[in-house]
């Protein structure tokens, strides 16, 4: 069913645009909602009428787009989240922390449903977010995800730092029955 987009639909086009869409889709999501019309003679008549204020209201929105491009494009918030031993966080990092932190800290209000996360942040340090201003327009905010006292904290793997004990050990060690009690009694500490 061809359609006459009202406003921007996401994936499918922006204002003024006339496009086909399923006919559920267009009977029940877009005409109830008013985001479209139909396609009819008369829609297309009056769509020529209003096509130049749509162009001039798109011009100011990709130039409003573009201003706030800059002030967010290679920029870098922090986030403090809860982190463990090995630099991974209790949960993750979600678009409302994010939202908030750009709101906070750059003083820039952006819809956090235009924050695209590529890969849930589930670990510290810096991690590149999008940010989709408007259709083409989009800009990459840096994330550095810090534990809540500020400091990342990244401890080796439980298994590197075993193996290099283990190593240790069985070099200084005159047999092997030393070199087991040491490594039973590391993991005793471990598990403590």
């Amino acid at each position: 069913m061809k359609v006459i987009l009202m406003q921007e639909v996401k994936g499918k086009g922006g204002e003024g645009d006339v496009v086909d869409v399923a006919r559920g889709f267009a009977v029940n999501f877009l005409l109830p909602r008013r985001m479209a019309v139909a396609a009819t003679r008369g829609n297309l008549k009056q769509l020529e009428a209003r096509m130049e204020n749509i162009r001039k209201r798109d011009e100011g929105r990709i130039a409003d787009a573009t201003g706030l491009k800059s002030s967010l494009d290679e920029k870098a918030v922090t986030i403090e989240a809860k982190v463990g031993e090995e630099g991974r966080l209790f949960g993750s990092v979600t678009k409302a922390m994010i939202e908030a932190a750009i709101l906070d800290q750059l003083g820039v209000e952006i819809d956090r449903k235009k924050i695209d996360i590529r890969v849930p942040i589930k670990e510290a340090g810096e991690h590149a977010v999008t940010v989709q201003v408007y259709r083409e327009v989009k800009a990459v905010v840096t994330v550095k995800v810090v534990s809540e006292d500020g400091v990342v904290v990244v401890a080796e793997p439980v298994v590197e730092a075993a193996e290099e004990v283990v190593a240790e050990v069985a070099a200084d060690a005159e047999s092997t029955e030393e070199v087991a009690e040491v490594v039973e009694e590391t993991a005793e500490e471990a598990a403590e």
